[in-house]
């Protein structure tokens, strides 16, 4: 579905993103670890559309990006501190984002799966942190999109919600969806993520299935096996 050829990214003189390339395939998850500044962020702003790489290509259904964008429709996104009208209650918000894609096919399950239609006359400015990042989930569920990029999904979300949103997640990988997920919480990764993509320095250290890094680490879980490769232990 989308993959990344040798792309590099810079700013100014730091390098950020040095000739990484990733496939993200349909009817998996792929799990982004990495520690903070290893380009995380910006790999998924380049998949997004809102910067541009300086070398390498990127392929959508193997046609390279569009310069007008038109494949992120196909893109469901929720980001890890989720920026929204704090003016508009909830309603107004889901009605302006259907008004901004008029004729599409709408996925209401999540929305109401979170409970958000009884927080329907709430401005958004007052939700807690909890029912924003709910909120943020379900727009990105919202459009039944292709692909899903979540950034600490579960950020904030009480185990009753977390656990609604791995049931989602599961439903969107058995519909052949593309889904790729940032997070530090490596144990929760573990539970539902098919693949990892480890980034350290710029550099894609690792990726492929779990099953293999477990192994290429001799270790038993996630977490040890991100350690190991932070130590230098075992680079793939």
């Amino acid at each position: 579905m989308i993959s990344l050829e040798g792309v590099r990214k810079a700013y100014g003189s730091r390098r950020v993103l040095e000739g990484v390339s990733l496939s993200l395939t349909p009817g998996r998850i792929t799990g982004l670890v990495g520690p903070n500044g290893s380009g995380k962020t910006t790999l998924i702003k380049l998949i997004l559309g809102l910067a541009r790489p300086d070398a390498g290509r990127m392929l959508f259904d193997g046609v390279p990006f569009d310069a007008d964008g038109l494949y992120r429709a196909r893109i469901g996104y929720a980001p890890q501190s989720p920026r929204l009208p704090d003016h508009l209650a909830v309603g107004e918000l889901f009605a302006m984002l259907r008004a901004l894609r008029p004729g599409a096919a709408v996925d209401e399950a999540m929305l109401e799966s979170f409970g958000l239609r009884a927080e329907w006359g709430t401005a958004v400015g007052k939700l807690s942190g909890g029912w924003r990042q709910k909120l943020a989930n379900a727009c990105a569920f919202l459009f039944s999109p292709d692909v899903l990029i979540l950034d600490e999904p579960t950020a904030g979300l009480d185990p009753v919600a977390s656990g609604l949103l791995k049931s989602a997640l599961r439903k969107a990988r058995a519909d052949g969806r593309t889904i790729l997920i940032s997070s530090h919480i490596l144990v929760e990764l573990e539970e539902f993520a098919d693949d990892v993509a480890f980034l350290n320095d710029g550099a894609l250290r690792f990726a492929g299935p779990i099953e293999s890094l477990l192994k290429e680490t001799g270790t038993r879980r996630l977490e040890p096996a991100v350690a190991a490769l932070l130590s230098g232990l075992k680079v793939v």
